[in-house]
């Protein structure tokens, strides 16, 4: 018996009397990949909002929450079915498709297995977290090394009293009014896709329902449907901004996570029939691809000038808006940028106790450069999400880098965004030259 059928072979004892024994051995990686998207839908019905997206055989979904195994149950089938992936290793060609495959099912695997170690109750640190969940180890500043930025931004909002006061002051003139939303954001929507479609052709058929929403510890949110449909969400708690129309329906729609998940079900879960792609488990490695993509795909949508050139031609007139200051406002937003690792290190230093929920407030709104009421909202989705928070600052870092890679060519870098966003990719695909 070899080492990893022994490993099975113990494993299996272990759970023998609990745990439904993995097909992948018989089946190969398609029968992985059904018992993959089985212990996902279990978990999914003993941890809220971890499915995010389900478009597979409806009595798949009805079984999981007919006989739904407990958290030790599922942990122990996550780790039989890890074990069994390690015996496909010799029957995929190294570099293959079919080995990329396996090595996303496998990563994924390690993430259910961390998420139930969560869930369980073990307290891991905020890189263990993130490496087990989503596959990187963030490296993060101290605070200190923010300050430099505050002081650029002291110099681009001059004036009297604190400078998140400030800039608080000065982005609220650039609040869309409320019966204007609708239209501004579906503009920018539109402009968005027809970027996109441009370089990257769409399913036919693919669509989107626009609703707005309150109650959300976020600003934004894509419900991917099937069959090419999304259902995207706005939250309103907070007067939306005119900087956030393009972000949003860059992230939520075209490239980000609107075309994400089209391509995947086009190209892998359709195309190919790998049924994998027709779950998405939230807290995985996935999410580091979508997010990361997904803030990427706002610049390279609109390079260079371009953004602030459709901003003041389209958007500033639909939302009512005078666009003198419109240069200077988006000036602020890219500097704003620079202060995105200053979250990722105050949710860290919460999450491992280091600070109180008063002190992360407060230290989110100096390094964030937000309203207090701002400020709760961002730690809420900390509280909610926890290490979630990385894939957006950490995951955008390394998409540029394995796009820009490419040169500065709009078509050579749009060709590797599709790549990424309709191939198995991981994290440390991001490294390679694909």
């Amino acid at each position: 018996m070899t080492g990893f059928r022994l490993l099975l072979a113990l494993l299996l004892l272990v759970g023998c009397a609990t745990t439904a024994p993995p097909s992948a051995e018989q089946g190969g990686l398609d029968a992985l990949a059904r018992d993959y998207v089985q212990l996902v839908l279990e978990i999914g019905e003993r941890d809220e909002g971890y499915v995010d997206a389900y478009y597979g055989p409806p009595e798949w979904r009805e079984a999981a929450r007919a006989n739904p195994r407990s958290l030790d149950d599922l942990h122990i089938g996550a780790a039989v079915l890890l074990a069994a992936s390690h015996l496909l290793e010799l029957e995929v060609e190294d570099g293959s498709l079919e080995a990329r495959r396996l090595a996303f099912l496998q990563s994924q695997l390690v993430a259910a297995s961390t998420r139930l170690r969560m869930l369980r109750g073990e307290r891991l640190s905020f890189a263990e977290e993130a490496q087990g969940l989503y596959g990187v180890a963030p490296d993060l500043k101290p605070l200190a090394d923010y300050d430099p930025v505050l002081a650029r931004i002291e110099r681009l909002v001059p004036g009297a009293g604190p400078l998140p006061d400030r800039v608080e002051a000065f982005q609220t003139r650039f609040v869309i009014p409320a019966d204007r939303l609708d239209a501004v954001m579906r503009a920018a929507i539109d402009e968005c896709r027809r970027r996109t479609i441009a370089h990257i052709p769409l399913p036919p058929g693919e669509r989107f329902t626009l609703e707005f929403v309150t109650g959300r510890s976020w600003s934004g949110y894509n419900w991917y449907q099937g069959d090419y449909a999304s259902l995207i969400q706005i939250n309103t708690d907070l007067p939306a901004r005119l900087s956030r129309a393009v972000d949003l329906g860059c992230h939520e729609g075209y490239p980000g996570h609107h075309a994400y998940n089209a391509l995947l079900e086009r190209e892998l879960a359709r195309g190919r029939g790998w049924v994998e792609y027709r779950v998405y488990p939230l807290y995985s490695p996935q999410s580091f691809i979508a997010e990361g993509s997904a803030n990427y795909g706002i610049e390279l949508a609109f390079p260079g000038a371009e953004r602030l050139e459709f901003e003041t031609r389209v958007l500033y007139p639909l939302a009512g808006l005078p666009s003198r200051d419109a240069a200077e406002y988006l000036a602020l937003q890219e500097a704003l940028e620079d202060l995105a690792g200053a979250r990722f290190t105050i949710a860290r230093d919460y999450l491992e106790g280091r600070l109180t929920r008063e002190q992360a407030v407060a230290l989110t709104q100096r390094y964030q450069l937000v309203s207090r009421e701002r400020a709760e909202q961002s730690v809420a989705f900390t509280d909610q999400y926890r290490a979630y928070v990385i894939n957006y600052g950490l995951g955008r870092d390394m998409v540029a880098r394995h796009i820009e890679a490419a040169g500065a060519d709009p078509a050579a870098r749009w060709a590797r965004m599709a790549r990424i966003l309709s191939e198995p990719t991981l994290p440390g695909d991001l490294a390679g030259a694909r």
